[in-house]
């Protein structure tokens, strides 16, 4: 049986710095052990949110991709929880995730697992689904003849990514956080 979402909310967002902009303005929603599974297509943003989340929580270390090491942990800075960044893309279940022992950093931190979805959701009663969609294949206006849209390039006109928030679990039950965009 698939969980049914609390709720969900929809942005768009137009640039890398508004993905992050995104990110920041959940992390004091946030509190340890909460859950977050991030999807969304190679180059879609996933690192890019958790930066954002990151810098919202005002953890230590820069935020880069866990793809290699699989597991990355920011402590925290101040009082607030540290962040568990996870990249599932090579695990091929949840026992490969077990096998990670998550649980162990749980508690005192925020864990956010990219390509984790039906495979990580068991690690809590609760947890928030980060989809991010971006235009798949094509070639925007602006790009080199052949090349496919995969990342937010620096110049600021990038294409839309729609990101959807949803919450699963007695946590997020009527909780929904307040996300505007500037």
């Amino acid at each position: 049986m698939t969980a049914q979402p609390e709720w969900s909310a929809t942005y768009d967002v137009r640039s890398a710095a508004e993905l992050k902009a995104l990110g920041a303005r959940l992390a004091p929603s946030l509190r340890p052990a909460d859950l977050l599974v991030l999807s969304g297509e190679l180059g879609a943003g996933k690192t890019t949110f958790t930066q954002g989340l990151g810098r919202g929580l005002e953890v230590e270390d820069r935020i880069i991709s866990p793809t290699f090491v699989l597991v990355r942990q920011h402590p925290a800075a101040g009082d607030g929880p540290g962040l568990v960044h996870v990249d599932a893309y090579r695990l091929e279940s949840a026992a490969a995730v077990d096998d990670l022992d998550l649980e162990s950093t749980m508690a005192a931190n925020v864990t956010v697992i990219e390509w984790g979805a039906g495979r990580v959701e068991h690690l809590s009663d609760s947890w928030l689904r980060v989809d991010i969609t971006r235009p798949l294949g094509g070639t925007p206006d602006t790009a080199p003849s052949g090349t496919l849209v995969t990342h937010f390039d620096d110049d600021g006109e990038d294409e839309v990514r729609t990101v959807t928030v949803s919450g699963f679990g007695p946590r997020w039950r009527d909780r929904l956080p307040a996300l505007p965009l500037d």
